[in-house]
């Protein structure tokens, strides 16, 4: 039997971002004399690679605005890091995580965060040893364009119909559709259930306890 790939965002899904994404969004637009974006905004395109969500977040800007907007961000990250900030976990999401790696899950990461970001998470205490890969928007187009899902697959040796991405956004589970995967949300990020579903997710769990009898079910599913 091949054993079945659980492919995972981080932002919003294992890494509760919320508050230093906002803050960050915030400390760009006031440096360039911008209003600062309500958090609803914000959390509407977080997933998308930062220069599209950042022409999203504000699509008056031309090419040399949205270049300082999105430096103006990742100044404010960097100013947070520099000042030991560190995005907690998720309650559950380790624990998680290694339970599905010790069930014979494969697991790989798609996450809109550079590849910065995702080797600073990576270095969280157990997490290179749980994950065969990682893909993130420097790697090549963003959610929902398939392609990181698509190289999940292909490092991970694994079919469309043993996979499933699961993320806490439309563009998760849109990125999941298009890839021809199961796409699986979680209620506790940035985008509503309801959001989701409407992205395409066949479930949206509202703890990790919950989706951990989705991936049982998908598993035994997979098994018969």
């Amino acid at each position: 039997m091949t054993r079945p790939l659980a492919v995972f965002d981080i932002d919003g899904t294992l890494v509760d971002s919320r508050a230093s994404i906002h803050r960050a969004a915030c400390d760009a637009a006031r440096d360039m004399g911008l209003p600062e974006p309500e958090y609803d905004r914000v959390r509407m395109i977080v997933g998308l690679s930062l220069e599209h969500a950042m022409a999203v977040l504000e699509p008056g800007l031309d090419a040399e605005g949205l270049a300082r907007f999105v430096a103006g961000f990742r100044a404010s990250f960097n100013r947070m890091y520099a000042e030991g900030h560190e995005e907690p976990l998720y309650d559950g999401a380790i624990d998680h995580l290694r339970r599905l790696h010790r069930d014979g899950w494969r697991l790989a990461i798609a996450t809109g965060q550079n590849r910065r970001g995702v080797a600073r998470n990576l270095a969280r205490e157990g997490w290179a040893d749980l994950f065969i890969s990682s893909h993130c928007a420097e790697d090549g187009p963003g959610k929902p364009d398939p392609a990181m899902l698509l190289a999940a697959m292909a490092a991970c040796d694994a079919e469309p119909t043993s996979t499933v991405m699961i993320g806490d956004t439309a563009h998760d589970a849109l990125m999941a559709v298009n890839a021809g995967v199961l796409p699986l949300g979680v209620a506790w990020g940035f985008h509503t259930a309801e959001e989701q579903i409407a992205g395409g997710a066949r479930h949206v769990a509202k703890s990790f306890g919950e989706l951990d009898v989705v991936l049982d079910g998908f598993a035994r599913m997979r098994a018969a």
